[in-house]
């Protein structure tokens, strides 16, 4: 039983393996793990996926992924134990999941063709094959170890007679029982193939993106016609355990459902503008963009999944030409101007759709196809080559990465991947403010603690920060210098903590005067909302 198990980890490793070179001839998308991964994403629940992302942040993609090998693990495991016994049956099993892998690479939305399912298809012929091989080295006879001279004559004499030369031999020349070192030289064997494919396989995958690393590090973005202004002097506070005002790219959170990061390379790419009310179609290069008029602003994004207090939300600076001026020059209107099409259905490599407003894209503020972030060329994870980046609106819906086609259409005609799940068709940024200092459950020394943090409004702008200790009244807290409307502001509040347990609240209000609410709901459907609070004891 237990070589039979070894057998079903031998061949799901090898269909893994053939699938991971076979993958390279077409795309590195298409291999079983990624697309059945992917498939899994698509038709996860909402609440689900909420959870995970709470639970496992950025590593929710690795979980997954670890997820499946281990579900794959325990089904190798039973069907090698089940070709023991039922030798097709156990290898019929590994076919059907290359059915199952194939069918799931065939359904993504980033599927080009058919082809997509071949690495699956090739693996598990692979793998089944090799089933079917190594369980029969279980089943095969072995050789009879030759008597030693005194044993044989011994039990010759209590057998009976001899068999004269020449004469058919009475009993077997081979005894029943398994060829044990064929299993091992097979084994082995097997092992080393797929690891060799394996890692040929990933080295042409990995090749494929060559082109893109070597575009991304010849690229020079160009000085902007319309820069930034500096960050205002006190706008960035001086307070030990504050998120810094500009977020570094290494740092900045990254939610998406690419299991592989898309690599992109810029001198290929193109983008096309469409749809309804488009009078002019028009497709770009990104030579194009950068040889347009450019703009620099400091914008801080926001993710939709974000609790109340959470970590995914980040400040940085932007460079990009004017979404609102492309579509005017494709013959754009919003509504409000008798403009036909409502939503804008950003698609990106990935296949990811997301539907944004016209209106909020041509009311004026910097919404951007954004090239760099704070100085570079955008990273990989982040976009690049161009990401689309909206002012006041959560990521979901409006911050398409690795972006190749905008459509203009309706919300009634087109629901984007989002929506289909459940969220929200618009989604403007809440306004929030987060406890940074001190953490939770942390124990501050009796006397002047600095309370500071974040708070957000994006396109509104934060008017005043309150702070309140256990159910005292609210204070006003110190806010540092505006950088603009669509930056996040930091607050500081020296608290004069006395001993025992007290609990931390902030609150916001926004530049329109709109105070934040007390009442708590969960991210779905369109953000989270409540007051941040934290336990600590002095």
């Amino acid at each position: 039983m237990g070589l039979g198990a070894l057998s079903g980890l031998l061949a799901a490793y090898a269909a893994l393996a053939v699938a991971e070179l076979v993958s390279a001839a077409v795309r590195p998308e298409s291999g079983p793990v990624v697309a059945v991964g992917g498939a899994a994403i698509d038709r996860t629940p909402s609440s689900v996926k909420d959870w995970a992302i709470r639970e496992f942040g950025t590593n929710d993609k690795l979980i997954l992924q670890l997820g499946i090998l281990g579900v794959l693990t325990l089904f190798a495991l039973v069907l090698g134990v089940v070709a023991v016994r039922y030798r097709r049956s156990g290898s019929a099993g590994v076919l059907l999941f290359g059915v199952v892998g194939a069918l799931a690479a065939t359904s993504r939305p980033d599927s080009t063709s058919v082809m997509d399912g071949l690495p699956s298809v090739v693996g598990a012929v692979a793998g089944a094959g090799l089933l079917y091989w190594l369980v029969g080295r279980l089943r095969s006879p072995r050789p009879a170890a030759a008597p030693a001279a005194g044993m044989a004559r011994e039990k010759d004499e209590a057998d009976g007679p001899v068999d004269e030369p020449g004469q058919p031999a009475r009993q077997s020349a081979r005894q029943p029982g398994w060829d044990r070192r064929g299993f091992v030289i097979a084994a082995t064997a097997a092992a080393a193939a797929s690891t060799g494919a394996g890692l040929l396989g990933r080295s042409l995958n990995g090749s494929q993106g060559k082109n893109a690393v070597e575009a991304r590090s010849q690229v020079t973005l160009p000085a902007p016609a319309s820069a930034a202004a500096p960050v205002p002097k006190g706008a960035a506070l001086r307070v030990r355990g504050i998120s810094s005002f500009m977020t570094p790219n290494d740092d900045f959170y990254r939610v998406d459902t690419a299991l592989v990061v898309p690599k992109v390379d810029a001198n290929t790419w193109e983008l096309r503008i469409h749809g309804k009310g488009v009078t002019r179609e028009l497709t770009l290069t990104f030579d194009d963009l950068l040889r347009m008029e450019l703009v620099e602003r400091n914008i801080t994004l926001a993710c939709v999944s974000n609790e109340v207090g959470g970590p995914y939300v980040g400040n940085a600076r932007w460079i990009g030409v004017r979404l609102a001026d492309l579509l005017k020059r494709c013959g754009v209107k919003p509504p409000s101007r008798g403009g036909p099409a409502d939503q804008l259905v950003a698609r990106s490599v990935d296949g990811m759709t997301i539907g944004t407003p016209v209106e909020d894209v041509m009311d004026g503020r910097d919404a951007l196809l954004a090239l760099g972030m704070n100085g570079q060329p955008l990273p990989f994870e982040h976009g690049f080559p161009v990401r689309m980046i909206v002012p006041g609106l959560y990521g979901y819906v409006s911050a398409c990465k690795w972006i190749k086609d905008i459509e203009l259409t309706t919300f009634d005609d087109y629901d984007s991947y989002w929506v289909k799940r459940d969220w929200a068709r618009e989604a403007p940024i809440k306004t929030q403010s987060r406890i940074d200092t001190p953490k939770p459950f942390a124990r501050p020394e009796a006397g002047t603690v600095m309370v500071a943090g974040v708070a957000w409004a994006q396109h509104r702008g934060i008017r005043k920060v309150e702070v309140r200790v256990d159910d005292g009244p609210w204070q006003v807290a110190d806010l540092a210098a505006e950088d603009t409307r669509d930056t996040w502001r930091q607050w500081s509040f020296p608290w004069k903590a006395t001993s025992g347990g007290h609990t931390l609240t902030v609150r916001a209000t926004d530049g329109t005067g709109e105070t934040q609410t007390e009442k708590r709901t969960r991210p779905i459907p369109d953000g989270a909302s409540g007051w941040h609070s934290v336990v600590v004891t002095v």
